[in-house]
């Protein structure tokens, strides 16, 4: 049997944070949940989901910061931002920081599901060639 898809999304905002998880489930993604960068990466150490939806404004660790750390701990996983506060720089930051993709808010759920589909496609392809490769 194929492990159900696992999703760890990250957002200070509680509301959008249970609504956005309710959602996700719904859509048969395991979602396991975190109100910050710091409590996304304690989970980190004992869960492996298949993709990150990381908030990039959040009070202590920002999703930048977060963004670095979890690419420093696992570069395969693919972690897609959500900004409320989108602009072209911090698009193109995260992206240099190995984020797989970033959404503006409110985000549209049809476009953030195919792109965790996508992004769980692209780890798989990753991680078979580091196999390869090792």
């Amino acid at each position: 049997m194929q492990k159900r898809r696992s999703v760890l999304l990250v957002d200070d905002e509680a509301l959008f944070l249970a609504a956005m998880a309710k959602v996700l489930g719904r859509h048969g993604l395991e979602v396991l949940t975190a109100p910050g960068g710091g409590e996304a990466l304690a989970l980190l150490e004992s869960a492996d989901p298949d993709v990150v939806v990381l908030d990039v404004k959040m009070p202590g660790l920002d999703g930048l910061a977060t963004l670095k750390e979890i690419k420093r701990r696992r570069p395969h996983a693919p972690v897609i931002l959500l900004t409320g506060h989108g602009t072209v720089e911090s698009g193109q930051e995260a992206l240099r920081q190995g984020a797989f993709d970033m959404q503006t808010k409110p985000v549209n759920v049809a476009k953030l599901l195919d792109l965790i589909e996508e992004a769980i496609r692209s780890r798989g392809l990753a991680e078979e060639a580091a196999r390869r490769e090792g």
